[in-house]
């Protein structure tokens, strides 16, 4: 039979005469060789840089962002406290003698007088006792004349002109308390001021040491305000303030007392500003801001949306240097106010990014521009 050939002695079928049997080895031979020579070629025939067939990097694309040129100006530094306002003076008045309010002079809220009458006590008895105590005191003075004049005729002794003498200074006495207890009657205002409390009525009846009246002196009226340890050293006594009150009235002060010694729990110093409150109009008790210039400094004129943190978690502001690269400079806030802030540690002349400074960083390349209407209204104070 064509391509097969006769069983050898063994018994078994024989192949290699047949013309298509040697065709395998050929072609498992060629493989060989094909795979040496690829497994060789890194050896004989180096590779070609790695990074010939890599692009090279694109230079860095510049972010637009809108810059504002600013100028640095003269910033008046000014320290604010809060506080509130008191009485320049304030007195509680109480009798000073038993009996009925026989008539009230004043209204509460009216302005008194120093020495204004502000109520009357029954007055009758202590009037009977001066009577009385005068009466006495004339006949112990007409003791003591004759006593002299007995003296001088050889009658009388020492002895009696020094008794008569000792019986009209108790007369005296007498008359001078007596006296006084027909003054304690009367209650009167110890300041000028006004008559901020009146307890009493017509006929009611009164002890002595009872509260009648109170009387505040709001002229001048003076704020009181509590300062931080660094500032007290900005600050002495004459050196002019600006109170607000929360009435929304504006006065304008002065600093006439720095404490010296600081509270124990918030260790702070009390502070007092006297304001000029003609005719008590101003009450006491008003909460007040005062602002205190301390000095001068040089800064920006910002809105607080410009600043940034640093990566350390640094206040900053990022600018535009002469090669239109982000700098990103600390800055310090030396002056708040409610249409922005005033920032010291930028240059004299800064191109500040206002918007899009959130997307680069120190060194980034950046295409400035001026920025819209609308943008300028949302960044700039």
């Amino acid at each position: 039979m064509n391509g097969v050939t006769a069983p050898d002695q063994t018994g078994k079928l024989q192949f290699d005469t047949d013309r298509g049997a040697s065709r395998s080895k050929w072609i498992a031979g060629l493989l060989a060789l094909a795979l040496i020579g690829w497994m060789g070629s890194g050896v004989i025939l180096p590779s070609a840089d790695p990074d010939a067939g890599v692009v090279a990097d694109a230079p860095d694309r510049a972010v637009s962002v809108a810059v504002m040129d600013s100028v640095a100006q003269d910033v008046p530094l000014v320290l604010t406290a809060e506080g509130q306002s008191i009485p320049d003076r304030a007195a509680t008045l109480r009798a000073k003698a038993d009996g009925q309010i026989a008539s009230v002079a004043v209204s509460r809220g009216d302005l008194v007088t120093a020495g204004q009458e502000i109520a009357r006590i029954d007055a009758g008895i202590a009037e009977a006792q001066l009577v009385q105590a005068q009466t006495q005191l004339a006949q112990a003075q007409r003791d003591y004349d004759n006593a002299l004049a007995l003296q001088d005729r050889g009658v009388a002794t020492e002895d009696r002109v020094s008794q008569a003498r000792a019986a009209r200074a108790a007369a005296e006495a007498a008359v001078t308390s007596a006296q006084d207890r027909l003054d304690n009657t009367i209650v009167t205002a110890p300041f000028a001021g006004r008559l901020n409390d009146l307890t009493v009525n017509l006929g009611e009846s009164v002890e002595n040491g009872m509260v009648v009246a109170e009387v505040l002196d709001n002229d001048p009226l003076t704020v009181v305000v509590q300062v931080p340890q660094q500032a007290l050293s900005r600050l002495q006594t004459g050196q002019d303030a600006q109170v607000s009150f929360i009435t929304g009235e504006q006065k304008a002060g002065t600093i006439a007392f720095i404490g010296a010694n600081a509270d124990q729990q918030t260790r702070t110093f009390r502070v007092e500003i006297i304001v000029d409150n003609p005719d008590s109009v101003m009450p006491a008790g008003l909460s007040a801001r005062v602002a205190m210039p301390t000095g001068q400094a040089r800064g920006h004129f910002v809105s607080p949306a410009v600043l940034s943190l640093g990566t350390n978690g640094e206040l900053g502001v990022k600018t535009v240097d002469a090669d239109n690269r982000v700098v990103f400079s600390t800055v310090q806030i030396v002056r708040a106010q409610t249409d922005g802030i005033w920032i010291a540690g930028l240059p004299e002349q800064a191109r500040i990014i206002t918007v899009g400074q959130g997307f680069v960083n120190q060194g980034d390349p950046v295409e400035p521009r001026a920025p819209t209407q609308d943008q300028t209204a949302l960044v700039q104070p």
